[in-house]
């Protein structure tokens, strides 16, 4: 195997030009995920509440970061669970064990995140 190919042939940016892509393909991955993903939709619209109310609940700016970081966290569980589903899709959309496997473990992440909204919140606010 020749060592200097790049792995993908889409690899072959760098530097500035690199950073500039990536940021239009998240950008890109951010509209796809809006558009095409209901729960996706639905925690964007948590955040769009939770966001802003936690910036004015009188706690340090420690807690206030832990409100707002533990929102954020759910956005990126449920992108990287939407990612897995759409990939296991591409490549069948036959009923699989692992198929469903994935998907349900993806899913109980986003559970997990979830949960932990309202652990950091009960605790920043009650705690």
């Amino acid at each position: 195997m020749d060592m200097s190919s790049p792995e993908s042939p889409h690899k072959g940016k760098t530097g500035i030009r690199r950073i500039w892509n990536a940021m239009f393909y998240s950008v890109a991955g951010l509209r796809a995920a809006y558009r095409h993903e209901d729960a996706f939709r639905q925690e964007v619209l948590l955040a769009v509440v939770l966001v802003p109310a936690a910036c004015f609940i009188p706690v340090a700016g420690v807690g206030k970061a832990m409100l707002i970081g533990s929102v954020l966290l759910v956005l990126v569980v449920e992108l990287l669970n939407s990612a897995v589903e759409a990939t296991v899709d591409r490549i069948s959309l036959e009923n699989h064990r692992l198929a469903k496997r994935a998907k349900d473990i993806g899913s109980a992440a986003v559970l997990l995140s979830l949960a932990n909204v309202a652990i950091v919140w009960a605790l920043v606010i009650f705690g």
